[in-house]
């Protein structure tokens, strides 16, 4: 049985062998492959000084020099740092001191400019992968090239801590959420799990590998022996033609993904016959959007919740099961989670109230790391887990997010929840995409604001859609201002 990251990969290999494990850019890779690179890898580490409990911190886009390193640091007995690649320099510095990381493995355009902090804080060594690698640093490329296939993974019990994952908070700079082995092999099984991911299916994957929503995908699939079509980053064509070439049977993706695919003129041109099922996360996707992906391929979306004190995703819409398109769906198997009144997280409040959402169970960061204080805000002493959510739970145990609590518009006293707004809109035909915010107003306090993008060839008035907004809401919800965006960021 799969306990820790390290052991992912060597187990995988022995059961699935020679099996295609990850299709890259036109080159395929075996479990059995990955197995001996990541070991290569590991055995350079090592090499290079780093011990168990070190944290090494992972910087790079979607390739697969960035999946063998996870791995390969996972069997040294190391924490990796994940590093989201659209960080800025300063947000990096930050995330390399105050995780106290000893080496930082990237790629050389994300690593180069981290060079000068060799020496400093606890960083000994960068090291770098791709083809303009300075002299004297040291080479990605040298350890696969020279390195054993062979490696012995550093025993590891599943409450060790595993991994680092920064998230962004309301203030101040990112907190680091501590998971452990348990947490993010939890996060996996679970995926693999309420999806029904086997040997039999191909996934098509552009999610950043960074993101703990990526983890649990790529872990997912390794360790339920699935083929991997990654995607270095999104594009709603290079995605079609990778579904329709490969024959995925199944798809990982954000809301905005699905609009964008929606969107696309050239949509029903590719043959996506193969899909048998698609999930979302990362936000909630609209129901209407949902259905209408649905009539349009023949495949379900089964939409998935989680945040990065999770490990990633921890609820969802399952295969095997109902699935109601809107809500989060059930916890993952061994997790609980429920509606507490927002300001007392003791009440819990009756099905279909309005509330926080609450989650428990081995999937629950360890802390934050080195700060104390958030980690007693973020969780009860009970271990129940303040997610920031607003949701609620209908008669079969299925929950809905109805908001962030923070995102929550207060207007003349009511409160106003954006995601509600935008899954009305997004019921308009013309809608690809629609983005609330709130708005100043020296009456009300806050009036709702849409941004919207149509789909291309449609039309569609500001007041025509604020009409269509009336017939769906109470008119204190309904957005005061609509503007028309070409395109999201």
């Amino acid at each position: 049985m799969t306990q820790t990251i390290g052991e992912i990969l060597p187990v995988a290999a022995r059961r699935f062998g020679d099996k295609t494990a990850l299709l890259f850019e036109r080159r395929a890779f075996t479990f059995r492959e990955l197995d001996a690179l990541s070991s290569r890898v590991a055995n350079g580490l090592v090499n290079r000084g780093v011990q168990p409990g070190d944290r090494v911190t992972l910087y790079g886009p979607n390739c697969w020099e960035w999946l063998v390193s996870y791995y390969g640091i996972g069997k040294t007995g190391a924490v990796v740092n994940p590093i989201n690649v659209m960080l800025t320099p300063e947000e990096v510095r930050y995330v390399v001191e105050d995780s106290g990381a000893r080496v930082v493995v990237a790629s050389s355009d994300k690593g180069g400019p981290l060079l000068d902090m060799k020496g400093s804080a606890n960083l000994s060594d960068v090291l770098l992968w791709g083809e303009t690698v300075p002299d004297g640093v040291a080479s990605f490329d040298d350890f696969v090239r020279r390195g054993s296939p062979n490696y012995d993974v550093v025993p590891r019990e599943p409450g060790d801590l595993a991994a680092i994952c920064y998230t962004s908070g309301t203030t101040g700079h990112p907190k680091g959420a501590m998971l452990s082995h348990r947490s993010v092999i939890g996060a996996g099984v679970g995926t693999a799990l309420m999806a029904a991911r086997g040997p039999h299916d191909r996934l098509i994957n552009a999610l950043p590998l960074a993101h703990v929503y990526g983890s649990c995908v790529f872990n997912a699939s390794l360790m339920a022996g699935s083929t991997l079509i990654m995607v270095s980053r999104f594009n709603e064509v290079t995605i079609l033609r990778a579904i329709a070439e490969h024959g995925a049977t199944l798809m990982d993706g954000v809301p905005t993904a699905y609009y964008y695919l929606l969107a696309h003129p050239d949509f029903e041109k590719y043959d996506l016959s193969s899909l048998t099922r698609c999930w979302v996360g990362g936000q909630t996707l609209p129901a209407a959007k949902s259905v209408e992906f649905t009539e349009r391929t023949g495949c379900p979306v089964h939409e998935v919740w989680g945040m990065t004190e999770l490990a990633g995703a921890t609820s969802a819409n399952p295969v095997i099961g109902p699935n109601k398109p809107g809500t989060i769906g059930i916890p993952y198997p061994g997790n609980v989670m429920r509606v507490v009144d927002i300001g007392d997280a003791t009440k819990e409040l009756s099905r279909g109230e309005r509330g926080e959402l609450m989650f428990r169970g081995p999937l629950v960061m360890m802390g934050y790391y080195g700060n104390e204080e958030g980690t007693k805000e973020a969780i009860e002493p009970d271990g129940w887990l303040h997610t920031g959510d607003i949701a609620t739970m209908d008669d079969d145990g299925f929950f809905t997010i109805v908001d962030r609590k923070k995102d929550m518009i207060l207007t003349a006293g009511f409160n106003v929840y954006p995601a509600e707004i935008e899954r009305v809109l997004c019921m308009h035909p013309a809608v690809a995409l629609a983005v609330v915010g709130a708005r100043a107003d020296e009456v009300k306090g806050e009036l709702a604001k849409a941004y919207v993008l149509i789909k291309p060839g449609a039309e569609a008035t500001r007041e025509a859609l604020i009409c269509f907004c009336r017939e769906h809401m109470a008119a204190y919800k309904v957005p005061r201002a609509i503007q028309f965006v070409e395109k999201y960021q």
